[in-house]
């Protein structure tokens, strides 16, 4: 008989709630189809998404699903709208943190709030539209993102760490801001070179994980579809 004195058991939180049990994959993922990631380029990665008006919808619910299964394909932690070519202020999110907690959810016309007191921290950092490529980058330590879920119930989730490093993340694709654009002149044209050679290998990996999750793999074109 072992003793464990001391150890904690890791949580998983939906929307900030901890459940037990929870699936290894998302019921959503499991639902959703995989999709193409749009690319640095396109607009719609550049352009401030519309606020979501309509709530309890199956069009809303397929987007989600489809979010979640889109980031499970591409081992991503989060994933915004526009990054599946869809203007709407919607973002998904499943990582686990440095104390082995997963959050999983999904926010509609979130308000990002960052903590400015919170020490600021920085990390390599990458985007699933820019694919195979990170640079460090520094982000404030703690943020705040406030909304409602697909149903318009109201969401207030506060993190810090990692997960406030995504939710910031992700709330700034909603704004048409992708982690490339705060980046200097010189980390953006390296950032584009790695793409430029990780991206086959990277396509492929999506392609690979698509047909071992028994879904349709996206097609991607030969060059990045936003022309960087």
């Amino acid at each position: 008989m072992a003793w464990s004195f001391g150890r904690r058991r890791p949580t998983t939180y939906l929307l900030g709630e901890p459940v037990d049990p929870y699936p290894a994959q998302a019921p959503e993922a499991r639902r959703g189809r995989v999709l193409r990631i749009t690319e640095i380029g396109e607009p719609v990665l550049h352009t401030p998404c519309r606020t979501v008006d309509e709530f309890s919808t199956p069009e809303l619910a397929r987007l989600i699903d489809d979010l979640f299964a889109t980031m499970e394909n591409a081992e991503g932690v989060g994933l915004a709208a526009p990054q599946v070519g869809v203007d709407l202020r919607v973002f998904v999110y499943d990582l686990t943190d440095d104390r082995g907690d997963r959050h999983v959810g999904h926010v509609v016309n979130p308000v990002l709030e960052v903590d400015d007191d919170a020490a600021r921290e920085t990390e390599d950092e990458g985007c699933l539209s820019v694919p195979g490529a990170y640079e460090p980058l520094e982000r404030p330590g703690g943020a705040t993102v406030r909304g409602v879920d697909q149903h318009g119930g109201p969401v207030q989730l506060t993190a810090s760490g990692y997960l406030a490093r995504c939710f910031i993340h992700e709330a700034q694709h909603l704004d048409g801001t992708l982690y490339w654009d705060h980046l200097s002149p010189e980390l953006q044209a390296d950032a584009l070179e790695q793409r430029d050679e990780e991206r086959p290998h990277v396509l492929a990996g999506r392609r690979e994980i698509a047909i071992e999750l028994g879904k349709k793999p996206a097609d991607y074109p030969e060059a990045p579809a936003g022309g960087r």
